[in-house]
């Protein structure tokens, strides 16, 4: 049986700003801060990104202390996320139309 999430997040990591249908923040401490803030806020404890050279790094280091560690990061290749079919936007990337749970 599959688990859909109720609650989750995608985001678009740039080297300025992580991307977001609803909002933008951009990648300063401060702003990434706030992006945790934001998350925990919408009670969102799984969030896939993709890989985009080292910028996801700090975006990471940020969001693996949400909820006192109790939450769930996907980082995906880029790579592999560009042989999805149809128009590739930042939009689409940032979006998670269905995340499953494998276990």
């Amino acid at each position: 049986m599959q688990a859909i999430l109720d609650i989750c997040c995608g985001l678009d990591v740039h080297k300025e700003d992580v991307e977001k249908e609803i909002k933008v923040f951009k990648t300063f401490l401060n702003d990434l801060t706030a992006l945790k803030a934001w998350i925990e806020s919408h009670d969102c404890h799984h969030v896939a990104m993709e890989s985009t050279g080292v910028y996801w790094c700090p975006v990471y280091d940020v969001l693996e202390a949400a909820f006192n560690g109790n939450i769930e990061i996907l980082v995906t290749n880029a790579r592999h996320m560009r042989n999805v079919p149809g128009k590739k936007t930042d939009i689409k990337d940032s979006e998670v139309k269905e995340v499953f749970d494998n276990k």
